[in-house]
This record gives C-alpha cells, sequence and structure tokens, in this order.
C-alpha cells in the first residue's frame, strides 16, 4: 500500500500494490497495522457495498452529525467513480472546500475520509460497484445532505442531469447547512 495525503488535510488516498502472475493477482485491501502506522487507523464498525447499474448516476453528498459522524475507506470494485468529498469540519481552513478522485477497478485505488465530510459519488460506467467501511453505526436521525448541485460549493461533476435518488433530490443548500451546524461539524 501506498498512502499519501491529498490536498484537503485528512484526506488520503491509498493506492493498492497487486502482486501479478499468470494466474491473476493478490493484493492487500486492508491492514490494520500498515493503516495505523500511517496514522488513519480505525475501528471498522460496518462495511457496505453499492450496485449501481447506469452511468451518470450520482449518490449523495451525505453525512451523519456528530455524536454519529462517520470516516469512511472506499474503493471501486467495478467499473469506474467519480469520488467526491466536501469537508464541512467547523474551523478548517479548507471548509466548504471540495475535492475528487477517480476510483476504478483498474486503477485500484481507495480513498480514506475522516469524519467531518458530506461524500457523493458519479457512476461513470454502465455497472459500478463501490465497497466502504465506516467506523461509526447508521443514525437515520443524524443523517443529512447537500444538494449536488449547489451553486456555492460549485463541484465540477461529470454530468448535467444526473440520475438521483427521490431522498437526494430533497438536499438541502450548503448555506442551510452552515446556519443549521452554526458554521460547520465539530469533531
Amino acid at each position: 500500500m501506498e498512502i499519501k495525503e491529498r490536498k484537503i488535510k485528512g484526506v488520503y488516498e491509498i493506492r493498492l500494490k497487486p502482486l501479478l502472475d499468470p494466474r491473476g493477482f493478490f493484493m492487500r485491501v486492508f491492514d490494520e497495522k500498515t493503516l495505523t502506522e500511517a496514522g488513519i487507523g480505525r475501528h471498522w464498525v460496518q462495511e457496505n457495498h453499492s450496485r449501481s447499474e447506469q452511468a451518470g448516476i450520482i449518490r449523495g453528498l451525505h453525512l451523519q452529525l456528530p455524536p454519529f459522524s462517520e470516516t469512511k475507506m472506499l474503493r471501486c470494485l467495478k467499473g469506474t467513480v467519480l469520488d467526491v468529498f466536501v469537508d464541512l469540519r467547523k474551523g478548517s481552513p479548507t471548509y466548504g472546500q471540495w475535492d475528487s478522485i477517480e476510483l476504478s477497478a483498474e486503477n485500484k485505488k481507495m480513498i480514506f475520509i475522516p469524519r467531518g465530510f458530506a461524500h457523493a459519488f458519479c457512476t461513470l460506467s454502465e455497472i459500478s460497484e463501490v465497497s466502504y467501511k465506516v467506523d461509526s453505526i447508521y443514525a437515520p436521525q443524524y443523517e443529512r445532505g447537500l444538494i449536488w448541485n449547489d451553486e456555492t460549493l460549485n463541484i465540477d461533476w461529470p454530468v448535467k442531469n444526473p440520475i438521483l435518488s427521490d431522498k437526494d433530490q430533497k438536499n438541502m443548500s450548503f448555506k442551510a447547512f452552515d446556519e443549521e451546524t452554526s458554521g460547520g461539524l465539530v469533531i
């Protein structure tokens, strides 16, 4: 594993290193010791698997409020997605800023997103499967979502008219989130 911090502090790109032979490959996708030594070890409590069957789907931007904020560690098992994350940590110098990374079965990259971020991904292939670990239980009463096309965030999505769930169509603006939380999440 190669682990490097991204432009937003606390977010890490993890490049997996497959060992190839004529049969295919073997690779370690989780190593508690390596992650702990890199300062990103967590006690993961749940692992989720999402399958999308069209290109142009956006799932998110999702988050949970404290005390149920989640760290996420994601990878794409099949197809390709653009993974997007927005810093919502109160007092962070990058509050309200976003970054993205392309995750695919081919590039074998993972992303580690700490607590205090909204998260989404956009499918870039007809079939996309994403697996992700979280370090907090799901608490629906603490769940929130930011609208994908918020003008303040100005995320550069690869689609203009995405396929959204009914729930994600009703997500709040960044301004409404900022007002509800008095300037961000205290993590």
